[in-house]
C-alpha cells in the first residue's frame, strides 16, 4: 500500500470501535500512590446479555524496589468472579490493569494478561496472525514466551528490540510494530507497556481507540481524588491520592466527564517518563501491509475484538 497514509476505514474494519477487550494504565511517577482497582466493576444486566464473560483479567504493579507485581486470572477457566470483583487496593508509580477476552491462547494464567519480561509489564488488545512467521522472527527470544498468545511473542518480539538497541524501548516498540505491519496480517495492535519509572502506548491502527488522558493534582477542579469508570462497567480505579498528585491515564475508552481525554492518532506513541514528562509521535505512518477486516477473524478472534 505504498503511499497510503492511516485514513479512513471501512465499516467492516469498525474504525475507531471500542473493543471487548480493555485496557488501563497510569503512572504518577516518580510518586508512589495509594491506588483501588475493581477489574469486574457490577456489569448490568445488557452488559450480561451484549457481551460474553471476559475470560482473565490481571493487574500489573510495582514493589518499591522496582520488582514487577502481577495478579492475574483467567477467569472462564476458574470461575473466580471474586478475584475480579475484589477491591485491590496497591502502592506503585504504575499500574496497568487489563480485561482479556480471548482472541488466541486458552484459558490459563500463561495467556492471561499482563506479561512480564525482563522487569516491564505488558498488555495488548488486538490481533496478529500467522504466529510460526512471528516466533521465527524472535530468535533466541522464544524463550521468553510461556503461553500461546499473539500478545506474548509480540511483547517478545518488542524485548528482543529492546535488547538489540541498547534499552531504547520507544524505539523497539516502534520498530517491532513496523515488522509486523510489513510482515504479517494485523487487525490492530494497542498496546500499553509500563516499567516503574514510565509508561508507553502505541494505538495502531485506526481499528479502535485509544485515550490519554494528562490528569493535574485534583482534576480539572482541584481537590478531587481519581475514581474512574469504564462505561461498560469493566474496570473501575479510584485514588485519593490523586487529589494532590499529578498522573497521566491511558484507557481504551474515556472514563468519565473529563474534557481533557484526547484520542491517540492512529500509528502515534506516547511516551510518559518518570517525572511525567509526556512525549507523543507519530511512528507508524501507513496501515499494515495486510490489514484483517472484522470478517476475517476467526469466530473468538472477532468476539473479542467487537464492541458490541
Amino acid at each position: 500500500m505504498p503511499g497510503r497514509r492511516l485514513t479512513g476505514g471501512s465499516s467492516q474494519h469498525r474504525k475507531g470501535c471500542p473493543p471487548m477487550c480493555r485496557l488501563f494504565g497510569m503512572t504518577a511517577a516518580p510518586q508512589r500512590v495509594h491506588a483501588t482497582f475493581w477489574l469486574l466493576e457490577a456489569p448490568d444486566s445488557l452488559a450480561r446479555q451484549s457481551r460474553r464473560e471476559p475470560d482473565g483479567t490481571g493487574l500489573g504493579t510495582f514493589a518499591e524496589d522496582g520488582t514487577p507485581v502481577v495478579e492475574k486470572q483467567p477467569l472462564a477457566a476458574y470461575r473466580d468472579e471474586e478475584f475480579a470483583r475484589e477491591a485491590k487496593q496497591r502502592e506503585s508509580t504504575t499500574f496497568l490493569a487489563h480485561i482479556r477476552y480471548a482472541s488466541t491462547g486458552g484459558l490459563d494464567p500463561r495467556n492471561t494478561h499482563p506479561f512480564e519480561q525482563g522487569g516491564r509489564l505488558f498488555a495488548h488488545n488486538g490481533v496478529i496472525q500467522d504466529l510460526p512467521a512471528l516466533e521465527a522472527e524472535l530468535g533466541d527470544h522464544r524463550d521468553l514466551v510461556a503461553g500461546d498468545t499473539d500478545s506474548e511473542r509480540f511483547f517478545a518480539l518488542i524485548t528482543k528490540h529492546i535488547d538489540d538497541n541498547g534499552g531504547d524501548v520507544g524505539a523497539a516498540i516502534a520498530t517491532a510494530a513496523q515488522w509486523v505491519a510489513d510482515n504479517l496480517p494485523v487487525y490492530a495492535i494497542n498496546l500499553v507497556l509500563t516499567t516503574p519509572t514510565g509508561l508507553w502506548a502505541l494505538r495502531y491502527p485506526d481499528t479502535h481507540y485509544l485515550f490519554v488522558l494528562r490528569r493535574a493534582a485534583g482534576g480539572p477542579h482541584g481537590g478531587r481524588h481519581l475514581e474512574h469508570a469504564s462505561a461498560a462497567g469493566r474496570i473501575r480505579a479510584r485514588s485519593g491520592d490523586l487529589s494532590g498528585c499529578p498522573a497521566v491515564v491511558v484507557a481504551s475508552e474515556r472514563m468519565d466527564e473529563d474534557p481533557g481525554w484526547q484520542p491517540l492518532r492512529p500509528g502515534e506513541l506516547l511516551h510518559v517518563d518518570g517525572d511525567l514528562v509526556s512525549t507523543r509521535r507519530v511512528v507508524l505512518e501507513r496501515p499494515p501491509q495486510n490489514l484483517l477486516t472484522l470478517h476475517q477473524l476467526g469466530k473468538h478472534a472477532a468476539a473479542s475484538q467487537s464492541g458490541t
